[in-house]
C-alpha cells in the first residue's frame, strides 16, 4: 500500500507540474500575442494590412446628440469587418473622440484579438473664429491650449490605441475663412508635442502631424511657401494631405470634362475614363507636395489624411452641376484610391465610413451629408456590395438593422441614377 500511495503521489505531482508548465506556456503565448498586435505608428502607417478611414459616428441632424458607447461599438465592429484598423477623429472638445477610445478599449477587453488604432485630431482655429467678430488669422484662439491639453491626456490614457496626433484639420488652408491660422501657430503646437515626447511625457513612438489641404503643404499655390511651413515640414513625423478631385469637378474642372477624343466611346467608358482622371488628379496633388518637400532637402512619409467622393448633391456636383455624385463613381474612386495607396505604401484615411446628416443640416441632399460608404439606413453603398456578398457583415447591426445593399442590390436600378460628366466645351 505504501508503494501504491507513493506511486499515486508521484503521478499527481507530475500532473500538477505538467499542468503548471502548460499554463505558463499558454499565458506566455497570450502575452506574446497581445504585445505583437500593439503596433506603433511607424508599423501601421503605409501598411496595406492596416486600412485607414475618417470616422464620425453622429447619426442625427442635431450635432448635439452624441452617439452612445454601444452605437460606437457597433460601428467599430462594422469597420473592422471592412478591414479597417486605423481611425481618424477630428476634435476632442466634444465627448465623441474620448468615447471612441473607450469603445475600442471595451472591445479589446472583450476580444484580445480586436485591433483598432486612432489618429487623434486636435481642433485648431484662429482668434474670433465662429463668432460675429472679424477672424484674426495671425492670432490663435485661446481654446487651442485646452484642446491640446486634452489631446495629450487622452493619448496618455490610451497609449495602446492613440498612435498619432494631428494638430488641426484644414487649419492652414486660406479658403477656410472662418478659422484658418498661419503655419507658425501649427508649428508651435507640433513643437510642443515633440518636446513632450523628448521629455517622456508622451510616448516616443507617437507620431505627430497636421492634416491639411495639399496646397497648404506647398503642393500648389506658391503663396503658401513660407518659412514657417518649411519648419513645420521638418518638425512633423509625416505629412498628412487632403485631396478632393470631387470638389474640383466644380472649382477646377479642367481634368473632369470629357475630351473630344472620347466622344465616340460608350457612356460607361466615358465615366470610367473620367474617374481614372480623377485618380490621376489626386496623384498629381500628392506628387506636388512630395516635390516641394524634397526641394527643402527633406524626405519623410506623406500619407493621405482625407479624400472621398460623395454620392448625392443637389448643387455643385449633381445633375445641375458637374454630374459627379453617385454610388457608381464613388465605388470607382474608392477602388482606385485603395489600389494606388496600398501598392505605394501610403495610408489613405478615406472620408468617410458612414453618412452624417448634421454636416449640412439645412440641406438634406447636400453633398457633405453623403460621403459615407454606408448610409443612415444601414445600407452598404455600391463600393461595399462585394463585402455584403462575402458575408462579412453577417451578425452585425446598425440602429437595429442588418447591413444590406442600397437599391436592394439591383445594379440596373443603381445605374439609372449615374450621370455622364459634361464635355469639356460645356
Amino acid at each position: 500500500m505504501k508503494n501504491f500511495h507513493r506511486i499515486m503521489n508521484c503521478i499527481i505531482l507530475f500532473i500538477i507540474v505538467f499542468s503548471c508548465k502548460n499554463t505558463t506556456k499558454s499565458e506566455s503565448k497570450t502575452i506574446s500575442v497581445r504585445q505583437e498586435i500593439n503596433r506603433t505608428a511607424k508599423e501601421i502607417l503605409g501598411n496595406p494590412d492596416y486600412l485607414a478611414i475618417s470616422y464620425g459616428g453622429y447619426r442625427h441632424v442635431d450635432h448635439g446628440i452624441e452617439p452612445t458607447i454601444s452605437e460606437l461599438k457597433e460601428d467599430m465592429r462594422i469597420l473592422a469587418a471592412m478591414g479597417i484598423k486605423i481611425l481618424r477623429t477630428y476634435k476632442v472638445h466634444f465627448p465623441h473622440a474620448a468615447n471612441v477610445l473607450k469603445a475600442i478599449r471595451e472591445l479589446k477587453k472583450e476580444d484580445p484579438d480586436f485591433e483598432m488604432y486612432v489618429m487623434l485630431g486636435a481642433w485648431i482655429d484662429c482668434k474670433n473664429a465662429w463668432t460675429d467678430l472679424e477672424p484674426d488669422h495671425n492670432q490663435e484662439s485661446r481654446r487651442n491650449a485646452t484642446e491640446i491639453e486634452e489631446t495629450v491626456r487622452l493619448a496618455n490614457k490610451y497609449p495602446d490605441i492613440v498612435k498619432i496626433i494631428a494638430v488641426g484639420n484644414e487649419a492652414m488652408v486660406k479658403w477656410a475663412t472662418s478659422y484658418y491660422v498661419q503655419p507658425g501657430i501649427i508649428l508651435k503646437w507640433v513643437n510642443h508635442l515633440q518636446d513632450l515626447k523628448q521629455s517622456g511625457k508622451l510616448s516616443k513612438d507617437l507620431w505627430v502631424t497636421s492634416s491639411d489641404n495639399f496646397a497648404s503643404w506647398g503642393g500648389g499655390d506658391g503663396g503658401y511657401h513660407v518659412e514657417d511651413l518649411n519648419k513645420l515640414i521638418a518638425a512633423v513625423d509625416f505629412i498628412s494631405i487632403h485631396t478632393y478631385p470631387m470638389h474640383d469637378t466644380h472649382y477646377n474642372p479642367q481634368f473632369w470634362g470629357i475630351p473630344e477624343s472620347e466622344k465616340d466611346i460608350s457612356d460607361i467608358e466615358k465615366i470610367e475614363a473620367a474617374m481614372l482622371r480623377a485618380k490621376e488628379y489626386a496623384m498629381s496633388q500628392y506628387k506636388g507636395v512630395s516635390n516641394y518637400m524634397k526641394s527643402l532637402g527633406i524626405d519623410k512619409p506623406i500619407h493621405i489624411g482625407e479624400t472621398g467622393w460623395a454620392t448625392t448633391s443637389n448643387r455643385h456636383y449633381g445633375a445641375e452641376g458637374s454630374k459627379a455624385t453617385d454610388e457608381y463613381k464613388e465605388a470607382l474612386y474608392y477602388g482606385h484610391m485603395r489600389d494606388w495607396t496600398n501598392a505605394e505604401g501610403i495610408s489613405c484615411f478615406y472620408f468617410e465610413g458612414f453618412d452624417e446628416q448634421w454636416k449640412d443640416a439645412a440641406n438634406p441632399l447636400g453633398s457633405e451629408n453623403h460621403f459615407g460608404l454606408i448610409n443612415l439606413r444601414s445600407e452598404a453603398k455600391f463600393a461595399l456590395w462585394h463585402l455584403v456578398d462575402k458575408g462579412l457583415f453577417e451578425g452585425l447591426n446598425r440602429n437595429g438593422k442588418p447591413i444590406t445593399k442600397t437599391f436592394n442590390g439591383d445594379k440596373e436600378a443603381l445605374m439609372k441614377e449615374v450621370l455622364v460628366p459634361p464635355y469639356k466645351h460645356e
